[in-house]
C-alpha cells in the first residue's frame, strides 16, 4: 500500500504522526504550506520520512497554482489511499476532486464533534454530501466517531486516534527549577485568544487564592504559557486582580522548551470555551500531570476521568473552575502524584502508533470498499467547492 497523507504544515506533533504510519507503509507527508498560520513554530526536522511541500515560507499560490502542485505531487507518488485532513479547506477540497478523477479511495481525518461549535443546517447538510466521498475515517476520539455517524458514516468505517502527540517527548524529566517554578503551581498553555477562555481562568484563580488563604492553605501559583493578540489585555487584567506576584507570563515557548516546563509543574489546566480536541491535554498526561479540563474540549470523554487522572468542570462558571482547583490542591501530594500516573497510563494508549495502526485500518477498509455512493450532486459540490 502507497498512502499520502495531507495536512496544512507539519509541525511537531503531525511530523509524529507520519512516523507513526510511515513505520508501516509507504508514505509521503503533503504539507500545503512551509510554516503554520497559528503557531511561531521553528521548521521541524523531518528527517527519515518522506514530506513534499506546496508552498514555501511566505509564497501564496493562487488555487489554480495550488491545485497544479497537489496534483503533481499526487501524480507522481501515485498513492493507492490519500488521507485528508477535514472536509472544508481548498487542499481537502482539491485533494478530494483529485481522488474522485483517479479512482483513488479517500480516508477523511477528523476533530470535529457535535458540540466544538454552533451548526447550522446548510452546512449540517453540505457536510453529509461531501462525507459520502470518503470510504473512511479516522476520528480524535469517540464524541468526533458519534458526529461523523450523525452525519451519516456508518460507525464500522470510522477509526480512533487522529488526535495524538509523542508521549515519549513529553515524559516527566529530570530539570533544574528556579525557585519561583519549584512552589506548587499550575501550568495551562495556550494561544491568547478568545476561546481559550483566560480572563475567566484568571477570574478563577483570584477566587481560588482567596478560599485557599481563607483556609489556611498556602495556594498554588499559576504559569500561564503562550502568545496572542490578547497579551496586552490579559496583563492588564493581571495587574488588576493583583496576581503580578502569583502569576508568571513566560510567553510562547518551542517544542523542545516545553517538556521542561511541564516536568516543573504540579498540575496542568485547560479552560477552553470550546476546542475540538486539546493536545496539551495530551502533553500533561504524558509529563505525569493530574489535569483539570473545561467540559468543552473534544478530548475529555476519552482522556479524562474524573477523580482518577483529573476533574472536569464548566469553562463558563468561574465557581466550577476555581472549585476545581481547590479539589485539586486541597489533596495530598502522595494522591496528586497518583493521579497524575493515572494519567500517564491512560495516554499510554494515545501515542503515534495508535494513529498509524488506526489510519492503516482505515485505508485497508477503504481499499476493499466503496464510498457511499456519492449522487450526481455530490459530484458536482465537490467539483464546485473545489474550485
Amino acid at each position: 500500500m502507497k498512502l499520502a497523507l495531507l495536512f496544512d504544515h507539519f509541525g511537531p506533533y503531525h511530523l509524529a504522526r507520519l512516523r507513526g504510519v510511515a513505520s508501516s507503509v509507504e508514505t509521503l507527508g503533503v504539507q500545503f504550506h512551509g510554516r503554520s498560520r497559528d503557531y511561531a513554530w521553528e521548521v521541524a526536522e523531518h528527517s527519515g520520512v518522506r514530506l513534499t511541500t506546496l508552498a514555501e515560507d511566505g509564497v501564496c499560490l493562487t488555487t489554480a497554482q495550488f491545485r497544479e502542485k497537489l496534483e503533481s505531487a499526487l501524480a507522481a507518488f501515485g498513492p493507492d489511499v490519500v488521507a485528508i485532513p477535514g472536509w472544508s479547506s481548498r487542499g481537502a477540497l482539491v485533494a478530494l476532486q483529485w481522488c474522485r478523477a483517479h479512482g483513488v479511495p479517500a480516508v477523511l481525518m477528523t476533530e470535529s464533534s457535535r458540540h466544538d461549535e454552533s451548526r447550522k443546517p446548510w452546512k449540517e447538510w453540505l457536510k453529509r454530501r461531501l462525507l459520502r466521498h470518503f470510504a473512511a475515517a479516522l476520528a480524535g476520539g469517540s464524541s468526533h466517531a458519534d458526529y461523523l455517524e450523525d452525519l451519516g458514516m456508518p460507525r464500522s468505517r470510522v477509526f480512533l486516534g487522529y488526535d495524538v502527540i509523542d508521549n515519549d517527548h513529553f515524559r516527566r524529566k529530570e530539570v533544574g527549577t528556579s525557585e519561583a517554578s519549584a512552589r506548587p503551581h499550575f501550568l495551562a498553555s495556550a494561544r491568547f485568544i478568545e476561546k481559550k477562555n483566560l480572563f475567566r481562568l484568571l477570574r478563577a484563580y483570584a477566587d481560588y487564592r482567596v478560599e485557599a488563604k481563607g483556609q489556611g492553605r498556602e495556594p498554588w501559583r499559576l504559569v500561564l504559557l503562550g502568545d496572542g493578540e490578547l497579551r496586552p489585555p490579559i496583563e492588564d487584567l493581571v495587574k488588576e486582580l493583583q496576581l503580578s506576584d502569583a502569576v508568571e507570563l513566560p510567553g510562547f515557548k518551542q517544542y523542545d522548551e516545553l517538556p521542561g516546563y511541564y516536568a516543573r509543574s504540579s498540575a496542568f489546566i485547560h479552560a477552553s470555551t470550546t476546542e475540538q480536541w486539546g493536545l496539551v491535554v495530551n502533553e500533561a498526561m504524558a509529563s505525569g500531570l493530574p489535569v483539570l479540563v473545561s467540559s468543552r474540549c473534544g478530548c475529555v470523554s476519552d482522556l479524562v476521568k474524573e477523580g482518577i487522572n483529573g476533574f472536569v468542570f464548566d469553562s463558563y462558571d468561574l465557581k466550577s473552575i476555581s472549585a476545581a482547583m481547590t479539589r485539586l490542591t486541597s489533596l495530598s501530594s502522595e494522591a496528586v502524584r497518583q493521579m497524575g500516573a493515572a494519567g500517564t497510563a491512560i495516554i499510554a494508549e494515545w501515542g503515534p502508533q495508535r494513529f498509524g495502526d488506526g489510519l492503516f485500518q482505515a485505508a485497508r477498509l477503504a481499499l476493499s470498499t466503496k464510498p457511499l455512493k456519492p449522487s450526481w450532486l455530490d459530484s458536482a459540490l465537490v467539483h464546485l467547492l473545489s474550485r
